[in-house]
This record gives structure tokens, C-alpha cells and sequence, in this order.
């Protein structure tokens, strides 16, 4: 009992100081991609600790895995190179004793990352976009600069405006061009303000103006005159979001049975699955020769990591792809990696059984 409180205790260190590490690499490179998007305005510099917020909790289950993969793999490592090892099987106990240590420190962790994988992280995808629509949207509706031309986010709407008043809800001086596939609109107006329609739609609506209606490269020419013209800026529905897979709740997922669907279901169901997979393997990989040096080991392991997450990643493009069915995207790579367990175990006990021998 006093060992296996030794042994957790060991491995809750092991794994704050990589999670730690790792958590720092994360937000060190995702604060320089918004801090980009910021400076070429594609994200107000307002919206970035929100943006970098939802970002850390989308990356929080893959980096708890990587994390506790990482500090059993230190931890036993350390145990064969000060040779604890040693004493452990001159002790008469076998390498799989280790599994319920393991699995003890473990489930705690998968729990988490279960959680946070059906629930929080699509939350915080769903969030992030729905922050980046509302940034979007405002450009058109709530941030007309007097003195400099504004282009629409969908880049079909330029509205120029000389100047606005104290309250910021009436303008003067108004320029509107509008561009069609087929023709092309220019509406000026002395003056105009903003208007939210009953339906939820707002509206910059123009007064005493003309309107220019023309189709390039021929001589169809028209000019209207009004004394009130709404020109429409947002629409209710594009405040929303549209929900995709990877926005959508999971209990929303589970009954739609499409490919889409399904693929992010699979990758949602991966992360626990692939990390208590990962904390047996690492058991076995934590294996130490001192005559190979002491990151022979940690390269094979994070090979074995890289080449698990890349098939999971294949699967779930199958699925989505419709090449396999749901069921089998999901089995098939966990139960070959489930399957590589007992031959790591055997190779290891082999190879210590036959250094003792020799000894």
C-alpha cells in the first residue's frame, strides 16, 4: 500500500510537470496564430484571451493524455535505470503487477478526458465559432468608421460614410456599392441610420438618395430616386451558428447516423479509449537497456503514440468517407493496439528473464 501511494504520487508529479510543459507549448503557439489573425484584422484584438480560452479546453484531452502517457513512461523508466527493477522482479512480482498502479493513476485522468471530450470541448468549438459569426457580423452592422471605406465579410458590400453622429446610430453622406453577378448597384443618400426589423434583421436605412443600377460592358442604365431605402446588413439567422459535427453536443450526435456524424462520434469515443490504451503500453515501452542510452526508449514510444494517433486519424477518415462502417472504425484500431500489449509484455519478461539468466 505504501508503495503504490509512492508510485502515484511519483506519477501525479511526472504528469503535471509534462502537462505543464505541454500546456504552455499550447498556448505559446495558439496566442501567435490569433495575434496574426489580429494584426492582418481578421480577429478583433478584443476577442483574443476568449478565442485562446476555448482553443485550451478544445486541446485539453489530448494534451491529459499525452501527459499521462508521458509520466508513466519517465516514472518506470527511472525505476529501471536506478534499478527499483531489479529488486521489483528479484521480489518474485511479474511486469503486469504494474497494471493496477497504472490503471489507478489512470482512470481518474480518462474520466476527465472522457468529459471533457463528449462535452466541454464541443462547447468550447461551439463557442469559438459562434464568437468569430458575432465578430463578423459586427463589421457589417456596428462598426461603421466615418472617412474609410468598409468591406462586407462576404466581400460583396462596400459602404463608405462621411460622417456619424454622437449616438453612432445616424450617418450622413452615405455611399453603398453593391456588387451582383450579374449587375452592379451604387446608392448614395445624404443621411440614414440603423434599424432592427421586428423579424431580428438590421437594416442601414438610407434617406433622399439615388441609386445607380447598371450591368457592365452594356448601356442598360437606371437611376432611381427615393426618399427611404433599406438596405439590408445582417440577417437573424446569420447571428446563429450552423451547427456542424464538431459543434454539435454529443447527444445531439449520437442520433444521426451519417458519415460526417459518425466520424466525429468516433473521434469523441478515440481520446478515453486511446488513453487508458496508451498508459498499458507504456508500461512495457518503459523499458531501459543502459547500454542503449536513456531516450532509445522514449523515441520508440513516441513513435508507437504517433503512429496510434495517426490510425485513429485514418479511421476516422474512412468513416467519414463511408469506406467502414462506424463499429469497425472504432474496434479496429484500439483492438490492434490491445492486441500489441501482450507481445510488448512477453518481450519485455523475455528479455529481463534471459539478462538475469545470463547474469
Amino acid at each position: 500500500m505504501i508503495f503504490q501511494r509512492a508510485v502515484r504520487r511519483e506519477f501525479t508529479h511526472s504528469a503535471a510537470g509534462v502537462f505543464t510543459a505541454l500546456f504552455a507549448i499550447m498556448m505559446t503557439t495558439q496566442l501567435i496564430r490569433l495575434l496574426n489573425e489580429a494584426a492582418q484584422g481578421s480577429v478583433e484584438p478584443d476577442a483574443v484571451v476568449a478565442l485562446l480560452g476555448f482553443a485550451s479546453l478544445n486541446y485539453l484531452p489530448v494534451l491529459l493524455s499525452l501527459s499521462s502517457f508521458i509520466a508513466i513512461l519517465l516514472t518506470l523508466s527511472r525505476s529501471y535505470r536506478d534499478s527499483e527493477m531489479v529488486v521489483w522482479f528479484s521480489s518474485g512480482l511479474p511486469l503486469t503487477a504494474w497494471i493496477r498502479p497504472v490503471l489507478v493513476f489512470a482512470l481518474p485522468l480518462v474520466a476527465t478526458i472522457a468529459a471533457l471530450a463528449f462535452f466541454f470541448s464541443p462547447w468550447a468549438v461551439s463557442q469559438s465559432a459562434e464568437f468569430r459569426g458575432k465578430l463578423n457580423s459586427r463589421k457589417d452592422a456596428g462598426q461603421i468608421s466615418p472617412g474609410a471605406f468598409q468591406e462586407s465579410s462576404a466581400g460583396d458590400r462596400v459602404i463608405f460614410v462621411e460622417g456619424v453622429a454622437e449616438d453612432t446610430n445616424n450617418v450622413r453622406n452615405v455611399f453603398v456599392s453593391e456588387g451582383r453577378p450579374e449587375r452592379l448597384g451604387v446608392t448614395m443618400a445624404g443621411s440614414g441610420h440603423q434599424e432592427v426589423a421586428e423579424n431580428g434583421d438590421r437594416f442601414i436605412v438610407l434617406q433622399n438618395g439615388r441609386r445607380y443600377d447598371f450591368q457592365p460592358g452594356t448601356a442598360d442604365f437606371r437611376i432611381l430616386e427615393y426618399a427611404r431605402y433599406a438596405v439590408r446588413l445582417e440577417t437573424k439567422e446569420s447571428r446563429g451558428l450552423a451547427p456542424t459535427p464538431r459543434t454539435m453536443p454529443t447527444l445531439d450526435l449520437l442520433p444521426i447516423d451519417t458519415p460526417q456524424h459518425r466520424a466525429e462520434l468516433l473521434y469523441r469515443v478515440s481520446l478515453p479509449f486511446s488513453a487508458i490504451v496508451l498508459a498499458l503500453l507504456a508500461i512495457p515501452l518503459s523499458f531501459t537497456n543502459p547500454r542503449a542510452g536513456r531516450s532509445a526508449n522514449m523515441l520508440f514510444a513516441i513513435l508507437v503514440y504517433l503512429i496510434y494517433n495517426n490510425l485513429v486519424t485514418i479511421s476516422q477518415g474512412w468513416v467519414a468517407s463511408g469506406k467502414v462502417s462506424f463499429v469497425v472504425g472504432v474496434l479496429a484500431v484500439h483492438l490492434l493496439m490491445l492486441c500489441l500489449l501482450p507481445a510488448l509484455f512477453y518481450r519485455r519478461i523475455a528479455v529481463f528473464s534471459f539478462f538475469r539468466w545470463s547474469r
